[in-house]
């Protein structure tokens, strides 16, 4: 049964059905093979999708349609540009600081990338080609899932079940993320340097600094207040969520003015359908998952593994090269859906602490969205930039390198991802 509906999924996903129906169909298949009842199908996907730390997913997706058009995303490029704008390849720098400003807010990539391809990659390509420029917005917008908040992070705790907090989660991702954005300027900076990129923005000032501070603390409180909360106990992430929506919505109203009754519906409409995706793919998911453990999948995962490996260090990295495979040809929800339930069981069999699992699990599926032929990053940005996949993947591929080399480190050097959490209680 369970050939059947593995065979079933990967082959019609490769004829290019959606994930979604692709994992509904293969439920079917797997039923259809399998003495359970077809009527566990409806039964099984309303119970998965019956929960309510799953509300939080919408309300994060819609508090960021709401800040950005609020024009939260040009009160952070005035930010970045006063503070990093007069150095050499400044503009990429700015980019940068303004993913890790956005991703404070969004917490995700697709939605990341879109805002600031839109935004500056108009004025990158005249300084420094469209190759580099589009690689830039595509590496900062992978921040969005790293740094709290983070919808992966959501999914992946819900996923997971009670052993994995979002809370924890989220503070996993904060040390890493920004040991993950120095080395971003790092490696722009080599770069800018060994192609002689041109100075661009006004000189440095303390007095604009100061300027744009004063302009933008009120967005900076948003991630403060909201994930504050969260960890502190005040309110449970799903309470945030919708805390954050009407921060959000009191922001665009009072503070900035941009936001309008009229850019409503757009916003509302855009969060109904990514979050329409996610819940189709997480009920259909639910019954695939239990037509899997009914056939012992995990078990017998569990004892090939062991067989194979004796360590976690060796697990780890053998989920590292899955993860690694999957990621090139896998929506990273779907990744999350289907393998979260196989593989986070058997980290826990090993002794691996939940919370450093959970990162790395996310993280190397982060890394999966910038990489061929499947990196629905690289697909954005090549739309918006106007470049070939290949030329797109050439580009990026310095920042990729960047980041499973910090995989590698989170992944030795546990400290990195846990000292956050376990100092506030996880």
């Amino acid at each position: 049964m369970s050939l059947v509906i593995l065979l079933v999924f990967f082959g019609v996903a490769l004829l290019g059905m959606p994930l979604a129906f692709s994992l509904g169909l293969s439920a079917i298949a797997g039923l259809l093979v399998s003495d359970v009842d077809l009527n566990l199908l409806p039964s099984r996907m309303m119970s998965a999708v019956n929960a309510f730390p799953l509300m939080s997913i919408p309300f994060f997706i819609l508090a960021g349609e709401l800040m950005l058009k609020a024009g939260m995303m040009e009160r952070l490029i005035d930010l970045a540009n006063a503070v990093v704008g007069r150095v050499r390849g400044g503009l990429a720098h700015v980019t940068i600081f303004a993913g890790l400003g956005l991703s404070t807010v969004s917490g995700a990539a697709v939605a990341d990338a879109s805002a600031l391809g839109g935004t500056l990659l108009p004025s990158l390509k005249k300084h420094y080609g469209a190759g580099f420029s589009a690689a830039v917005c595509a590496a900062a917008a992978n921040l969005g899932p790293i740094i709290p908040p983070s919808g992966a992070m959501i999914v992946y705790a819900f996923m997971a079940g009670p052993s994995v907090s979002v809370g924890g989660l989220f503070m996993a991702g904060v040390v890493p993320g920004l040991i993950l954005v120095t080395g971003m300027v790092l490696v722009t900076a080599w770069i800018a340097k060994k192609r002689d990129f041109p100075l661009t923005g006004e000189a440095f000032s303390w007095r604009r600094i100061g300027h744009e501070l004063w302009r933008s603390w009120i967005i900076f409180m948003m991630p403060v207040v909201v994930i504050g909360g969260i960890v502190g106990g005040a309110f449970t992430a799903t309470e945030g969520s919708a805390i954050a929506v009407v921060y959000a919505l009191a922001i665009g109203f009072f503070v900035t003015r941009k936001l309008g009754l009229r850019d409503l519906p757009e916003a509302l409409v855009r969060t109904a359908i990514t979050s329409a995706v996610v819940g189709a793919m997480i009920a259909f998911a639910s019954v695939v998952t239990y037509m899997l453990t009914i056939d012992q999948m995990p078990t017998k995962l569990l004892v090939l593994i062991q067989s194979l490996i004796d360590s976690p260090m060796g697990y780890l990295l053998i989920v590292a090269v899955v993860l690694f495979v999957v990621g090139m040809f896998l929506e990273s929800n779907a990744a999350y859906i289907m393998l979260v339930p196989l593989l986070h069981p058997i980290a826990i069999k090993f002794g691996i602490d939940p919370l450093h699992f959970g990162f790395l699990f996310v993280f190397n599926l982060v890394i999966g969205m910038l990489t061929p032929p499947v990196g629905v990053v690289l697909f954005i940005m090549c739309g918006i930039s106007g470049l070939k996949l290949g030329e797109m993947a050439r580009h990026v591929a310095p920042f990729i390198a960047l980041m499973y080399a910090l995989l590698f480190v989170c992944m030795f050097v546990p400290q990195l991802v846990l000292a956050l959490p376990r100092a506030l209680g996880y």
